[in-house]
C-alpha cells in the first residue's frame, strides 16, 4: 500500500488527485493538508510514502517546505508553473506535473516514483485505464470530461477548443500541451491546429475529414498520419 499526502491550498486539486488515486488499487490517502505548516505538523508525527506537493502556497512555498524535511518521502510536484521544473529536480523530486494533467500522465508519475520498488509499483486494472477521465479548467471551473466524448480539438492561439458530443469547451492551455494528455492511439493530429478522435471519423474526402456535420481540414505535412490510418 502506498500511503500518500496531498498538500495544496485549492480544494479542487485535492478532489482531482484523490479521484485519480481512487482508480488505483493500492493508494491510501492519509491526510489532506491545505498549507505547508499543516503538512509539517502531520509529518512530525506520521510517515507517508508519497507527497503530492503544490508550489504556490501561502506562508511557506512548496520547495521551501521540502528544505525543512530531514528525510522526505517521494514527492510529485503538482503545479501550474512550468518555470520551476529545473529547481524541482534539484530537490530530487520524482516527477513534475503541470496542471491540468490527465489520468494517463498522472499514472506515469506514480509508476516513475516507485519504479525501483517492484513490491510497491502501481498495478492498474484494465477497467481503470478505459475510464479515461480528464479534468480541464475553463472560466475558473474544473470540468471532468470523458475522453471518449471528445470529437476533436482545435488550437486558438494560446487556447484550445474542445468539441465533445455534448458541448464546446475552451481552455487556456496550448494545443500541443493538451494533445499530450490524450491517448496517442485514440487521437491523431491532422493539421497544425486540429487533432481528431480516430473512432469519431465518419469519412475522409480529399483534404477534409468529416465528423458528423463538422469539417476538419487536413494539413499537407499531416497527410502521412491519415495514410497510416487508412492502411
Amino acid at each position: 500500500m502506498i500511503r500518500y499526502l496531498i498538500i495544496d491550498d485549492e480544494h479542487i486539486a485535492h478532489d482531482i488527485i484523490k479521484g485519480y488515486c481512487d482508480l488505483l488499487p493500492n493508494m491510501q490517502l492519509m491526510e489532506n493538508c491545505y498549507d505547508a505548516l499543516e503538512a509539517f505538523e502531520y509529518l512530525n508525527k506520521n510517515q507517508v510514502d508519497l507527497i503530492f506537493l503544490d508550489l504556490n502556497m501561502p506562508i511557506l512555498k512548496g520547495f521551501a517546505f521540502l528544505k525543512t524535511l530531514k528525510n522526505p518521502p517521494k514527492v510529485i510536484v503538482t503545479t501550474a508553473y512550468q518555470e520551476f521544473a529545473l529547481e524541482g529536480y534539484e530537490h530530487n523530486i520524482s516527477d513534475y506535473l503541470l496542471k491540468p494533467f490527465g489520468f494517463e500522465r498522472f499514472l506515469k508519475a506514480i509508476n516513475k516514483a516507485f519504479d525501483t520498488s517492484v513490491s510497491q509499483k502501481v498495478v492498474i486494472s484494465e477497467s481503470s485505464i478505459h475510464s479515461n477521465r480528464i479534468f480541464v479548467q475553463s472560466n475558473k471551473k474544473h470540468i471532468q470530461l470523458e475522453v471518449e466524448s471528445i470529437l476533436y480539438i482545435e488550437a486558438i492561439g494560446n487556447y484550445t477548443k474542445i468539441l465533445t458530443t455534448n458541448e464546446n469547451i475552451t481552455i487556456r492551455e496550448k494545443f500541443s500541451a493538451f494533445l499530450e494528455q490524450l491517448p496517442k492511439n485514440e487521437f491523431v493530429q491532422v493539421h497544425k491546429s486540429f487533432a481528431v478522435a480516430v473512432k469519431r471519423i465518419n469519412s475522409i474526402e480529399g483534404n477534409v475529414i468529416l465528423i458528423g456535420s463538422h469539417k476538419i481540414p487536413i494539413g499537407k505535412i499531416y497527410k502521412l498520419n491519415i495514410l497510416q490510418l487508412l492502411k
